[in-house]
């Protein structure tokens, strides 16, 4: 959880220590430091305070701009009191600020201004009619402290699931949830407490609202009023129109959403796990089969080195050649190549830098060479992972092949491997034990004569004066015996005499064989790939599952695991989620409403709100991604229930004060379209930067355009705006005629039933 300051923090001391040590190095040494992670963990973050700053500056000046200097001030106390609030609460927990923290402070900004805007909307209405500062305040923080604290508990409510999130990509996500809750939680305390005191304090002389602004109770005066603005006068005439036809409003809603989906599904880009972003390093594996010396492969990868070393966009590489590789590199792995890449700002972008090192590398002999981007994030890993098991190793093998040949052949696929041990021999020492036996050998002591070749007999250990740890003293023979014409000549002293153990062993080649796996009991191997630019992987597994199918035996059994694995529980627990948020509202708002066609009203609107995330993805030419696209329509839910709330509340306040079910209806969209409009503009104007991934630096006077830290968060970002955009008219338009629909219903059972 404090990977980030730790990396700092360790970076630093490094560097301190090894300035300290310069003064013993010879003159012709340099210290280099390669894949600095603090260098990307502070730009990273530097990027992400600009945006939280900036998103702060575009939501401030729309509220002064519309409400006055000293309500947008009241209202802008809320943000920074709302964000110490909840980092105060992160600390407590023992978390620090990291990336997912930062974009949700970004998230949260045009969202915890939303209640203090309701009040402080509501107290200049009541202002304008009359009433005193104080009263105005006291009565506002009393008459809108139902409806906003059930919109933060359902938007609370929206994000409570994710804190269960399981696996990597839980534990890289939660700290959303966390940090939304503790800052709208924050938010709401500060809508009921503060912007009440602040603004008894003010001086009723600053109000944006007029007394010509006070909405009649009669549509066709507040139509005639040429003193309202030409936006309320606008909707209020369309909202007439609409409210006359509330089916063919629906209906019309309906088809839209419909046709959202008809056309995403026609057009869209597909499905992604998690947005890739462009990477600051790279690897460059040179894989070969057979038996080769240390400097046969050093010969090669110098050989790759120098064809690689003036590409443009690469700054930094070090190369490390294996008699054994790692184990996260295939096991025909002879050298990698870690590359570093230059700054994002001055380079071209890494999927057109690979492509010409794959060009410089392609005739190099008798190697595969592959060059990877380094994967970071909850994400990382290969693309397709494809996992093949069966009762018979050799059939295994062989299916092996055939899979790799239909991997080979689908476009779109890049540096794939297998699990394959790489070919190779070893001498196995057979011992004949009735032999052995004549000549009167123990097993041990043939053992024991091996080891003088190989690793030598242990006699004990030793810990010099300037050592912590004790070391081995073993007995072995010479460099000059080490080898395997010396197993000819080996003798064991039986007694007086010396038996040669070829008497008795036999020497003989076999396969070597590095490691078996098993699934379930059976033989398994992988095969490995990632996915060229341009194509996704859910489409690539599709085309992919019938081939397998039509080409491999019915005894051999696959399952693409990996990320597809990830993906598909990712999915279902979103969806859980989801349908355990709508739940958690419902109930919220039944308790509220005391009327389950006003919950299920408000909850419509989610569903209709989608529509302006696929029109968005559309727009954007993004593909949808599970994580961040689905986080976002979750994210949406709890947004546009707000508004929602807060109108039918003012409806159902109407309707109790005596007005007709069409006026209260007019009336509730005249009083609420400044506050709906003002909560959506803001929410997506704090988003705006991430949604285009500008990065203004103010202090520095500096814009940055595509940076890394933009392309994790466009698509959540994208989800979110384009949904709210879309739904502000749904609410607006749709959920008065819903109202009037519904009313107009329980009037004809009423007279039914009489």
């Amino acid at each position: 959880k404090r990977v980030g300051a730790n990396i700092i923090g360790m970076t630093d001391n490094i560097k301190a220590g090894v300035e300290l040590f310069k003064q013993h190095w010879p003159k012709n040494l340099q210290a280099l430091y390669l894949q600095d992670e603090s260098l990307r963990v502070r730009n990273y973050l530097s990027d992400l305070e600009n945006s939280v700053i900036f998103s702060t500056l575009l939501v401030m000046i729309v509220i002064i701009a519309t409400l006055g200097i000293r309500s947008g001030f009241m209202i802008g106390t809320a943000i920074p009191g709302s964000f110490l609030t909840g980092i105060l609460f992160l600390s407590i927990f023992g978390m620090t600020l990291n990336m997912v923290v930062l974009f949700s402070l970004i998230l949260a900004v045009g969202m915890l201004v939303d209640a203090s805007i309701v009040v402080i909307e509501y107290a200049d209405r009541r202002m304008a009619e009359g009433e005193n500062k104080r009263n105005a305040y006291a009565e506002a923080s009393i008459r809108m402290a139902w409806p906003i604290a059930s919109s933060t508990a359902t938007t609370l409510a929206v994000f409570a699931p994710l804190l269960f999130w399981p696996g990597v990509m839980g534990q890289f996500m939660q700290y959303l949830p966390i940090t939304l809750i503790f800052t709208l939680s924050a938010s709401f305390v500060m809508a009921m407490i503060l912007i009440p005191t602040l603004g008894s304090m003010r001086d009723k002389s600053e109000l944006t609202f007029k007394p010509e602004d006070i909405l009649s109770s009669d549509p066709e005066e507040n139509l005639a009023n040429q003193k309202l603005d030409r936006l309320s006068l606008w909707y209020l005439e369309k909202l007439k129109i609409a409210t006359r036809n509330p089916k063919r409003v629906l209906y019309l809603s309906i088809g839209f959403t419909v046709f959202s989906f008809f056309i995403y599904g026609f057009l869209g880009n597909g499905t992604t796990f998690f947005p890739d972003s462009d990477p600051e390093f790279a690897t460059v594996y040179i894989k070969a089969r057979g038996e080769m010396s240390l400097e046969e492969k050093d010969s090669i990868a110098k050989d790759v080195e120098s064809r690689i070393l003036d590409t443009e966009g690469v700054d930094k590489f070090y190369t490390t050649v294996y008699n054994h590789p790692p184990g996260q590199a295939s096991a025909d792995t002879i050298a990698v190549i870690h590359m570093e890449l230059s700054d994002w700002k001055t380079r071209p972008l890494a999927k057109d830098i690979f492509p010409i090192i794959r060009q410089k590398v392609k005739d190099v002999a008798g190697v595969i060479i592959e060059v990877r981007a380094d994967k970071r994030g909850p994400a990382a890993g290969r693309d397709i992972e494809l996992v093949l098991s069966a009762a018979d190793y050799r059939e295994l093998l062989a299916a092996v092949d055939t899979a790799l040949t239909v991997l080979r052949n689908t476009k779109g696929l890049v540096d794939i491997e297998d699990s394959r041990p790489p070919p190779g021999y070893e001498w196995q020492l057979k011992v004949n034990r009735e032999k052995a036996s004549q000549f009167g050998v123990d097993l041990s002591d043939v053992g024991d004569t091996i080891k003088m070749v190989t690793n030598g007999i242990k006699l004990g250990e030793y810990r010099p004066n300037d050592a912590e740890d004790e070391v081995d003293i073993k007995l072995r023979y010479p460099i000059s015996h080490r080898n395997l014409d010396q197993l000819d000549h080996l003798r064991i002293t039986m007694g007086d005499r010396l038996v040669p153990i070829s008497s008795f062993v036999e020497q003989k080649p076999a396969p070597k064989l590095a490691s078996v796996n098993r699934i379930d009991g059976k033989f398994a191997l992988k095969i490995d790939a990632d996915v060229d630019e341009g194509f996704l992987a859910n489409e690539l597994i599709e085309q992919l599952t019938p081939e397998l199918k039509k080409n491999l035996d019915e005894n051999i059994l696959f399952q693409f695991k990996g990320k597809n694995e990830d993906q598909i529980e990712t999915m279902r627990f979103l969806m859980k989620a989801f349908g355990v948020a709508l739940f958690a509202m419902a109930i919220i708002l039944v308790t509220q409403f005391n009327s389950f066609y006003q919950a299920f009203l408000i909850l419509t609107a989610v569903i209709f709100s989608v529509n302006g995330v696929l029109y968005g993805l559309l727009l954007r030419g993004d593909a949808f991604s599970i994580v961040m696209s689905g986080v976002g329509i979750i994210s949406l839910a709890g947004i546009v229930v707000n508004n929602n709330i807060v109108l039918i509340d003012t409806f159902n306040i109407l309707k109790k004060q005596g007005l007709d079910t069409m006026t209260a209806a007019l009336q509730t969209g005249a009083q609420r379209l400044r506050p709906i409009l003002l909560t959506t503009i803001t929410t997506i104007l704090g988003l705006l930067p991430m949604v285009f991934q500008v990065n203004i630096k103010l202090l520095s006077q500096e814009i940055d355009f595509g940076a890394p830290s933009g392309q994790t968060w466009a698509q959540l970002s994208t989800a979110i705006a384009a949904g709210l955009i879309l739904a502000t008219p749904i609410t607006l338009f749709l959920t008065p005629c819903l109202l009037i629909l519904g009313d107009k219903t329980s009037q004809q059972q009423q007279q039914a039933n009489s």
